[in-house]
C-alpha cells in the first residue's frame, strides 16, 4: 500500500501494483503505509463520516495511470458490469453494493 491516511477530511488507501494506482475512499486503513497486500487482504473499512452518502456508506475508486498519472475508468477493474451497483441519481431510491472487492487485483 503506498497511501493510507487522510486527505480533504476523508480517509483515503491507495495501492499501487507498480502500473497502476488504485485509490478508495472514505476509507479508514487497517494496515500502514508501505505494507504488501494481495487479493483478499483486508486494508481497511468504509467511514460513514465525511460520506455525502451519508446516513449509508458508498466507496469511491479511482484508477490511476502510473507512467502518464492519467486518471482511468475504474469500471475496467471489474470482471463484468454486473459485478458493479452504482448508487441511484436520485435520492431516496434503494440501492445495494454488492461488489468482491478481491476482483479489483485482477491484472490489466
Amino acid at each position: 500500500m503506498t497511501f493510507a491516511g487522510e486527505l480533504a477530511g476523508r480517509g483515503v488507501v491507495v495501492i499501487d501494483n507498480g502500473a497502476r494506482r488504485v485509490t478508495y475512499e472514505p476509507v479508514a486503513a487497517e494496515i500502514e503505509t508501505g505494507t504488501k497486500v494481495s487479493a483478499g487482504d483486508v486494508v481497511g473499512v468504509m467511514e460513514l463520516g465525511g460520506s455525502h452518502c451519508y446516513p449509508d456508506a458508498c466507496l469511491h475508486l479511482g484508477l490511476i495511470d502510473d507512467a502518464s498519472d492519467d486518471y482511468l475508468d475504474p469500471l475496467t477493474l471489474f470482471a463484468s458490469a454486473s459485478d458493479v451497483r452504482l448508487l441511484p441519481l436520485w435520492a431516496g431510491e434503494e440501492f445495494g453494493l454488492e461488489v468482491d472487492l478481491t476482483r479489483l487485483f485482477h491484472s490489466p
